[in-house]
């Protein structure tokens, strides 16, 4: 007879004519229970890069893909619902030009998906789209433009994103454009937002879209909050208190004013958002690296030196956080400003093999609930930072709008 009590399984085994009783390891209930939540509870993720890493390396992720973070299969052992798809526009088309045409190239591809597969994917446009569209066998894909550039100086453009489904926009990547300067980017063309940025913000607001503040500055991340009359969302976004210095993440300052505000800071898992470790230590692997190729003679930019960095990775693999440093992250923002102003945004198919071990995919949400509710985190908690909290910010910006 097999029972299951504490996490141990009572098993009986027959040696040497004798019956012998022992206790092995079972099931811990709270992995147990972690995949009821994940199964039953709104898992929305705000940040997954799939259209750019289909544009580079096509393939049917309908199925099972031996590449990337994402697919049909490992999203449904995952529990995923909701997958904001990145219409990622790299920082390189502001001056080139052809943003536009990118982000609608973009789009095009994630319309196809639901096409090819209607019932493994749908294309979700509103609050209302989620809640009738949510069954068995089906992930929903939202849409989230990745840098402002496609508004190319013509706000126009907003209302056709937003007819085509788009429902936020991250101001800027990682330069500064002509909506905001960037977090990565120390040239501060704008001081914050331009003039048009503003405008910008509040045509967004006008038309039902969220303002995305991750990869802006802080100064205009203040500019944001002086000027939007909704909340916004971080949509990739994680704590700087983790990685001081790193102003892609947030302070706990902003994090306190986007709470104000009513918006959502969504975790980013990249183990170079959750660790100053690991900045640390790719910084030393880059320098060994550096040191290596100058010693050898071969001309960085080169072939060679690709194929020689790709064996040095190899052999020096960067120590990567675990799925406790995303966790502690959650703790952070509910410790500062409560329970209702975090999410997640993974960054999936977005930060390559940085992915913190047990959450190296879209199968993995349930590690992160059993994490949660060891933490004493719970089951309505863990709800709200799976997705209500983001749905709540959706609902509220599309109540606002005037069009």
């Amino acid at each position: 007879m097999r029972t299951i009590s504490l996490g141990f399984v009572a098993a009986s085994f027959f040696v040497g004519g004798c019956t012998v009783c022992c206790a092995i390891p079972g099931p811990d209930p709270r992995d147990v229970l972690a995949a009821e939540i994940a199964e039953d509870a709104l898992i929305v993720d705000t940040h997954i890069d799939v259209p750019y890493r289909l544009r580079e390396s096509p393939e049917d992720v309908s199925v099972r893909t031996a590449s990337g973070d994402f697919d049909h299969p490992r999203a449904l052992e995952g529990g995923l619902d909701v997958a904001f798809m990145s219409i990622y526009i790299p920082a390189s088309y502001q001056e080139t030009g052809g943003a536009r045409a990118l982000a609608d190239s973009l789009i095009d591809g994630v319309e196809a998906m639901a096409a090819d597969a209607p019932d493994k994917f749908a294309v979700v446009r509103s609050v209302q789209d989620v809640a009738r569209m949510r069954q068995p066998g089906v992930v929903m894909l939202a849409l989230g433009i990745e840098n402002g550039a496609p508004v190319e100086g013509d706000l126009s453009a907003l209302r056709h994103f937003r007819d085509r489904g788009v429902r936020y926009v991250t101001l800027t990547h990682s330069r500064d454009n002509e909506i905001s300067d960037s977090s990565y980017d120390d040239a501060g063309t704008w001081g914050g937002l331009s003039d048009f940025g503003l405008e910008v913000v509040r045509e967004m607001n006008r038309l039902g879209i969220m303002v995305d503040v991750s990869h802006i500055s802080d100064p205009a991340f203040d500019d944001v909050m002086d000027v939007t009359t909704v909340p916004v969302i971080a949509s990739h976004s994680s704590a700087r208190a983790f990685t001081p210095g790193f102003e892609r993440n947030m302070s706990d300052d902003m994090i306190r004013r986007l709470a104000e505000n009513g918006g959502v800071i969504q975790i980013n898992f990249g183990s170079t958002f959750l660790l100053q470790r690991v900045q640390d230590d790719r910084q030393a692997l880059r320098e060994a690296l550096d040191d290596s190729l100058a010693a050898r003679g071969i001309e960085p930019s080169s072939t060679e030196a690709d194929a020689y960095a790709d064996g040095f990775e190899a052999r020096n693999p960067l120590r990567l956080a675990d799925m406790t440093d995303v966790a502690d992250h959650i703790d952070h923002v509910v410790g500062l400003v409560g329970i209702d102003h975090v999410g997640i945004g993974s960054d999936y198919d977005g930060v390559g093999p940085t992915l913190p071990v047990g959450l190296e995919d879209v199968s993995r949400y349930p590690n992160l609930i059993a994490e949660l509710l060891r933490r004493g985190y719970e089951g309505d908690d863990i709800r709200q930072i799976l997705g209500g909290n983001t749905m709540r910010v959706w609902r509220a910006v599309e109540a606002a709008a005037t069009e």
